[in-house]
């Protein structure tokens, strides 16, 4: 059973905390395939250390607007063998990619590469949990979502593109390299254009690009992708080039190369990007996760059928 300690939180195994998941995702109206795929992304989110990211995050999905405003099945808007348009029908976004990246997966592995775009869909969620699903079947993969403006460009004093985060995926030994590039908050201007490090302001007014002229320019791209589809899937096979097992071994070695760089003055280790996510999963599979006693008891308020 759950235990709870007296600082108000609860700890729960990977197994209570999934079940408590798929429980108050069924009692808000999803079906039991579609509560299993919306708390597994956010139990992977917790085992890898973006507490809320995980079962907050279903909280947000019950109570967004969008939920309420109900949702259609999603369907084809255009295909061929290895592209596919989705209509989201207003699904969760974590619905959404999660079978925009199983039909990536699917037509990549058939043709060799696979483009996925899905719009009308909301929340996805961390984009390195479906560039990590299409590296584990042996895809590179790459994910880009145009977001709504939150971000000024460089020099202007008002929001006009996205967070616009990146995220790609490598097969390779052992666990995929996964990299996942969201542009950091912290860098704000306030309605006026004028710096500021108060939330509150920054909200008013926008976040500045990360890396100047440059990190710019990688947002002003992604959304450019984002005019064909809000929500990109890109997949293929290394093997159109080299063999799959070849291609894994050889990031690997470049891998290991790297980790064994001559370390600066106090630094410990160099890590790459994903791999303390990896220990997280690790360590909290073993131990379990622990949320917020509020948090807890919402979620058992929604799979009550209570509000």
């Amino acid at each position: 059973m759950a235990s709870v300690d007296t600082t108000e939180r609860v700890r729960l195994s990977v197994a209570e905390a999934r079940a408590l998941g798929e429980r108050a995702m069924r009692g808000v109206g999803y079906e039991h395939d579609e509560a299993r795929i919306l708390t597994d992304h956010v139990i992977d989110a917790a085992l890898c250390g973006y507490e809320y990211s995980g079962l907050p995050k279903l909280l947000n999905v019950a109570d967004d607007p969008r939920h309420a405003a109900g949702r259609r099945p999603m369907r084809v808007v255009k295909g061929t063998s290895v592209s596919v348009l989705f209509d989201g029908g207003n699904q969760s976004g974590m619905l959404g990619m999660y079978h925009a990246t199983r039909a990536a997966i699917e037509r990549a592995s058939t043709h060799g590469f696979a483009l996925v775009g899905v719009n009308d869909i909301w929340m996805s969620g961390r984009s390195a949990y479906y560039v990590e699903m299409a590296a584990r079947a042996g895809l590179i993969a790459i994910h880009t979502v145009a977001a709504p403006p939150m971000v000024a460009p460089l020099g202007g004093a008002q929001a006009r593109l996205g967070t616009n985060p990146i995220a790609f995926g490598f097969p390779m030994e052992g666990d995929p390299l996964v990299i996942d590039l969201p542009l950091p908050e912290g860098v704000a201007i306030d309605e006026h254009g004028r710096p500021t490090t108060d939330a509150a302001a920054a909200r008013r007014g926008a976040l500045l690009p990360f890396g100047g002229h440059k990190g710019f320019a990688l947002a002003l791209a992604i959304h450019a992708l984002g005019v064909s589809a809000q929500y990109l899937f890109i997949a293929f096979k290394p093997d159109l080039f080299v063999p799959l097992d070849e291609y894994r071994h050889a990031l690997a070695a470049e891998i290991a190369a790297i980790k064994a760089t001559p370390r600066q003055d106090g630094v410990a280790e160099i890590r790459i990007p994903g791999e303390r996510a990896y220990r997280e999963r690790a360590r909290l599979g073993r131990e379990g996760i622990e949320i917020d006693r509020r948090i807890h008891d919402q979620l058992i308020r929604l799979a009550d059928g209570r509000p």
